[in-house]
């Protein structure tokens, strides 16, 4: 892993964080999604420790060529309870995980969620959940193909937190990432161009429930032509002739050859660039003993204003 995408608390400076969260467990009223406790939550992110704001702002101004910043050493709870089961688990408590994962993520901008996914929680648990195995989701333990995060809406996230509280048993489920940055230099010309084109749809993933099947036609690379955003999910979007499926093919390819597998520690919390980098998961085994893998998601918008129009004022949760 280039020694750039990662980053790592010393003992003083976890402890540091440890005080700020803990503040935040007893911030009336307890809840992660209330306006009251985020206030405050966005005053202490300010106090954190002044070289995780320093790297931060490094990886919000470029993300690097991996297009991801793996933070380690953060606090980790002494206890933690058994590991969800059930379907759309989500954190609404202020507990020390979920108050260092949102802490953290608003120095890089403005914790959203969607109204259609996950009860519009702004913290939620990814686990495994007995009888989805297969499901190409959150919830599933079968690989979960490399995907920009809801890619079929039109207001993605920027940047997608993944805070781990427990590990898989046997330490198998790898979370993959692959940024477009380094995908480019393995496409040739005429693959980018067609992956330029609006050739593409993209349905929503199995955990956001929505009534419309998919985007109108859309484009894979925007942005720069050197260095262009992403925008794809290859289980989710589909080409809709035979020369994007080409391209497609060509892209997954590049992926597979630049992907990074990581295997997070209890208290490793990764960004995922989501505009230039994807990302997606190896298979694991869960025995649904109270045990199994167990992260908490935050999505994080750069420009909270651009979203107005489809949240209520002041409100966090996206329709």
């Amino acid at each position: 892993m280039n020694p750039e995408s990662r980053f790592e608390l010393s003992d003083a400076e976890r402890a540091d964080v440890a005080l700020l969260a803990e503040e935040l467990t007893r911030t009336p009223p307890g809840l992660v999604d209330e306006r009251e406790w985020l206030d405050r939550c966005r005053s202490l992110s300010c106090h954190l420790p002044a070289r995780l704001q320093d790297r931060l702002r490094a990886f919000r101004h470029d993300p690097g060529r991996a297009g991801m910043l793996l933070i380690r050493n953060l606090p980790a709870a002494g206890s933690v309870p058994d590991t969800p089961r059930e379907g759309d688990s989500v954190e609404r408590r202020a507990t020390l995980s979920a108050s260092v994962l949102c802490a953290v993520s608003m120095e890089l901008g403005e914790v959203v969620a969607y109204r259609n996914e996950k009860q519009g929680a702004l913290v939620q648990n990814v686990v495994p959940v007995p009888g989805r195995e297969d499901q190409q989701s959150n919830a599933g333990s079968v690989p979960l193909e490399m995907h920009t995060e809801n890619a079929f809406h039109p207001h993605r996230p920027d940047y997608v937190g993944l805070l781990c509280v427990r590990s898989d048993h046997d330490r198998t489920a790898g979370l993959r990432v692959a940024c477009v940055r380094a995908a480019m230099e393995h496409l040739d010309a005429g693959t980018r161009e067609t992956l330029r084109r609006p050739l593409f749809t993209t349905e929503p993933p199995p955990s956001f429930e929505r009534p419309d099947s998919g985007t109108k036609p859309h484009a894979v690379l925007t942005g720069d032509v050197e260095d262009p955003d992403i925008r794809i999910d290859f289980h989710a979007t589909h080409a809709t002739d035979p020369w994007g499926r080409q391209a497609m093919d060509a892209l997954a390819d590049a992926v597979r050859a630049v992907s990074e597998e990581l295997v997070l520690d209890p208290a490793d919390l990764v960004y995922v660039d989501n505009r230039v980098a994807l990302h997606g998961r190896t298979a694991f085994t869960p025995r649904y003993d109270g045990e199994d893998r167990w992260l908490q998601r935050a999505f994080v918008h750069l420009d909270h204003r651009r979203s107005r129009a489809v949240r209520s004022l002041h409100g966090r949760v996206l329709s």
